[in-house]
């Protein structure tokens, strides 16, 4: 029995001698080993703060080797005619077994069993299930083994990392003979073949380190990532000790040290995320992150939660094992494969020259001699789209010189060109910059930088780190000047190629987020160091302050659009002031996509589109209007009329009823309908049988004109009625619509002309077909003609990742001088049947809703609604403003029980 020579504390002793009563009495049970393994597992929960990771999962790999082995005790296992052995293999061959990870176990034999063999073999392994142990096994003879691993590169892996647990022939070192790399896959094909299956693991979980919920084994950065440098090791230098590599050259001591010190942080994340979630998980789920990063020593502070410095430490060492990773990768390349090509080398200058097509040091001390090479590599790079990347040795370099970036080197005013060069540089700077920040250069080029790197926020509306999405904020902002992206992006490739200087764009783009993680306004913060930058690197005041602007308001576009009325005249002209020029507002339009698409793909859709194009477009009229020349709302009107009847074509009876119809129209319904839009309900009304009996009218259609497309309109023309809003949110929440935009008039008659913008509950377009709005206007008619709505409640499910966030319900009413109507303001945990809860408070104070703008963000809910009195005034008396407010928080903050089913229509 193997014991190994590190576990000499007392407290791993304890697990040892969970066993002897077992080891000293042949007559043990499985329910005595049963109980022995629950009692290991309770142990482990009480030594893992205690005990440094790797006696403590050595520990309990020699603990289940003595499971196993007890177990073994209890069948007669034939030692001549086919002995039998069984083999560890894997992550328990190499002795790192995790509280609930896989036990692969080899059971190794000479020749085909009889049928004696079979049957002890499989009570054998029966026995290992009965007691919880979670063993995946192979039977297999040495020729069959050496076959298998012949065929397939995970088992040829797998059997790289094995040792005996009984062995009595010695079969282990026949089959490891056998399998080596003179007879099967050779270090060129072991290579390749992993190489390739790391390339299809990294896409597999989105070719980032910095998912929400990552897999911190098999995800780039993980522990994969690290085992397969030990791969690569043993089957090409034959040895599993690391340090051969450094010995070799192939591995520095301080590397050496980075590689086992982020093996212990995973392996210490690894074990506890095991011992939370009682069985083998490798994903850091929202659920689970909390309660590691207590586990493991955070607290929360003034600026960061304990979980979100937890993840940051996971980041980072995910980026250092993805750099180091890579590095030794391309080491292993170099060796391998490129070692018997003929090197060809083309001097660049007198410090750097291209090998085979990468760059690389003329000279080992070049760096040293010359500090400013440390950037200068990177704008040679993006000005030769002809080389492929940098030589390991050279990456290297820059990785143990990062530190000659001091301040007196920001100063050097060569650097500071040098860096302003590499932003206008043509080719791929997105990925010199990402190349930057992994040798730590970027970081210590701009101090800021550093301190962003792994820094996450805990919640669902920020997917991916403040560096990697500042990064992917460049990378679209380089994607929109390639011509395949003009059909995804057709306005931002348009003004893209308009901004004068498009290094300011890049600039704005690198520190718009830099402010996050140190307390305060991001945007002011991060517009203070971006001035501050810009000026120091010779930018004019002009440029500067630019940058600066963008910087600090980044989010005002985007907030703009998705939360005020774009309709309104006077919302357009406030933001027209605030952007002053049509040069702030094309650098503004185009940062602000690259952003939203950055942070979280899913966001960008038809709709937030439309909306970003038409506060663009209408903003650009005003400025050219003239600032001083605010849109007039009667030839807005009259306009809109105009074009209306264009549209219709009417003859003189039906003009005529035209006009009395839109008699009975407030000014409100021609400002903010489109006259399109206006022509469709129009016609409509006109059609109407004279014998409706007071049915409503429900026009559907997707929204193909240029305001809405990718979205779904929702036309209703009805008697106006006491709880209408609240009537139709509850039946299209229970139709599974989600409402992006709403405009509520009400007619001189007391007719009510409703318009909804909807899309799926995922926030995508709405197949529509003949069935599907049918099935629509007949469920919208029942619920609006229903006296109790409170039987279509939904019942939609709640996602897993919502439930492990809370957010604090706050509403806000306001109202200004200038405005017809009172503003509330919801901001909350999003769920289904939300805008239900809004329109039921709504009918309790008998508010009318003129316009309502929805917006989620990951598990938040802002919302923005128009609200008047009866009578069409706003809210003017404060004690009921307080009134409808405390009411609403107090029914959003009710938690209905999470629904067991799910209804959908």
């Amino acid at each position: 029995m193997l014991m190994p020579t590190n576990l000499s504390t007392n407290e791993i002793k304890a697990l040892n001698d969970l066993l002897l009563p077992a080891q000293n009495n042949q007559e043990h049970t499985p329910a005595f080993l049963k109980d022995a393994l629950q009692q290991g597992l309770d142990l482990l929960k009480s030594l893992q703060q205690e005990i440094e990771i790797e006696p403590l999962i050595a520990g309990w790999t020699h603990f289940i080797d003595q499971i196993i082995l007890l177990a073994a005790r209890q069948f007669e296992w034939p030692n001549d005619s086919t002995p039998v052995s069984l083999i560890a293999v894997g992550g328990y061959g190499r002795q790192t077994l995790h509280p609930h990870s896989d036990i692969d176990l080899l059971i190794l034999l000479n020749e085909p069993p009889n049928e004696t063999l079979i049957a002890t073999i499989e009570a054998f392994v029966t026995l290992l299930w009965d007691i919880k142990l979670k063993i995946g096994h192979s039977v297999r003879t040495l020729a069959d083994s050496v076959t298998a691993a012949e065929q397939d590169i995970t088992i040829a892996t797998n059997l790289v990392e094995t040792r005996p647990l009984m062995d009595p022939t010695n079969l282990l070192a026949k089959l490891q003979t056998s399998i080596g790399p003179e007879y099967i896959w050779s270090a060129v094909e072991f290579y390749q073949a992993k190489l390739k299956e790391q390339k299809t693991r990294h896409k597999k979980h989105g070719n980032t380190e910095y998912n929400l919920e990552p897999d911190i084994k098999n995800a780039p950065g993980g522990m994969r990532d690290l085992q397969m440098i030990g791969w690569i090791t043993k089957r090409y230098f034959q040895t599993s000790d690391l340090q051969d590599l450094v010995r070799k050259d192939f591995l520095t001591e301080p590397e050496l040290e980075l590689l086992q010190e982020s093996r212990r942080f995973l392996w210490r994340v690894r074990f506890a995320l095991h011992l939370i979630a009682g069985r083998d998980e490798n994903r850091l789920l929202f659920n689970y992150q909390q309660e590691l990063a207590v586990q493991l020593g955070y607290r929360d502070s003034d600026i960061n939660l304990a979980v979100e410095k937890f993840m940051k430490a996971y980041y980072r060492c995910a980026m250092e094992v993805s750099a180091l990773n890579e590095l030794l990768l391309q080491h292993f390349n170099e060796a391998i494969l490129q070692n018997s090509h003929t090197q060809q080398i083309i001097p660049i200058n007198s410090r750097f020259q291209d090998s085979n097509g990468y760059i690389e040091v003329c000279d080992p001390e070049v760096f040293q001699k010359y500090p400013s090479a440390l950037l200068e590599i990177f704008v040679i790079l993006a000005q030769r789209p002809d080389l492929e990347g940098i030589r390991a040795g050279t990456k290297r370099l820059l990785r143990n010189n990062c530190n000659l970036v001091s301040d007196s080197f920001r100063e050097n005013v060569g650097n500071t060109k040098l860096f302003i060069e590499l932003l206008k540089s043509p080719h791929r700077l997105s990925t010199q910059l990402k190349r930057m920040s992994r040798c730590g250069i970027l970081g210590r080029y701009i101090p800021e930088y550093s301190d962003i790197i792994g820094q996450m926020q805990y919640d669902l509306f920020h997917i991916y780190t403040v560096d990697a999405h500042t990064l992917m904020v460049i990378a679209n902002m380089r994607r929109f000047q390639y011509p395949e992206q003009k059909e995804l992006y057709p306005l931002a490739a348009t003004l893209i190629k308009r901004l004068p200087k498009i290094e300011l764009l890049y600039l704005a783009g690198l520190f718009h987020d830099i402010g996050k993680g140190r307390g305060g306004d991001h945007s002011e913060l991060g517009s203070t160091i971006a001035e501050s930058f810009c000026l120091h690197h010779k930018l004019s005041v002009w440029d500067s302050k630019l940058v600066a602007w963008l910087v600090e308001n980044h989010l005002l576009m985007s907030l703009t659009a998705q939360k005020k009325d774009l309709s309104d005249p006077e919302v357009i002209h406030e933001f027209a002031l605030a952007v002053g020029d049509e040069v702030h507002l094309n650098y503004l339009y185009t940062l602000t996509v690259a952003d939203i698409n950055a942070t979280n793909p899913t966001l960008w859709n038809h709709w937030r589109a439309s909306l970003m194009r038409e506060l663009y477009n209408e903003t650009k009229r005003a400025l050219r209007r003239g600032l001083e020349n605010p849109m007039n709302k009667p030839e807005w009107i009259e306009d809109t009329k105009q074009k209306a009847l264009e549209i219709l074509a009417l003859d003189s009876d039906k003009l005529a009823q035209t006009q009395t119809i839109w008699g009975e129209m407030h000014d409100e319904y021609f400002l903010k309908e489109s006259a399109a839009d206006i022509a469709w309900h129009t016609e409509a009304i006109l059609n109407l049988p004279q014998d409706n009996m007071g049915e409503p009218l429900i026009l559907i259609k997707e929204s193909g004109n240029e305001d809405y497309p990718g979205a779904t309109q929702i036309f209703i023309y009805t008697e106006d009625k006491p709880n209408l809003f609240a009537k139709t949110v509850v039946a299209l929440d229970y139709l599974g619509l989600t409402i992006q935009d709403a405009r509520i008039m009400t007619s001189n008659s007391n007719f009510s002309l409703d318009t909804y913008i909807v899309l799926d509950h995922s926030l995508n377009q709405i197949e529509l077909n003949e069935i599907h709005c049918n099935d629509i206007i007949v469920h919208l008619t029942t619920i609006l003609a229903c006296d109790d709505v409170n039987q279509y409640n939904t019942h939609r499910l709640i996602p897993r990742a919502l439930k492990c966030f809370t957010v604090p319900t706050e509403v806000y009413i306001s109202n200004q001088p200038d405005r017809s109507h009172t503003v509330i303001e919801t901001r909350t945990f999003d769920r289904p049947g939300l805008m239900a809860k809004v329109g039921q408070v709504f009918h309790e104070f008998n508010l009318s809703v003129i316009k309502a703008k929805i917006a989620t963000f990951g598990e938040k809910a802002e919302d923005v609604f128009f609200v008047t009195e009866q009578d069409g005034n706003p809210i003017t008396d404060p004690s009921r403003c307080e009134q409808i407010r405390e009411r609403l928080k107090a029914s959003l903050e009710q938690q209905e029980p999470t629904p067991q089913t799910e209804v959908s229509i």
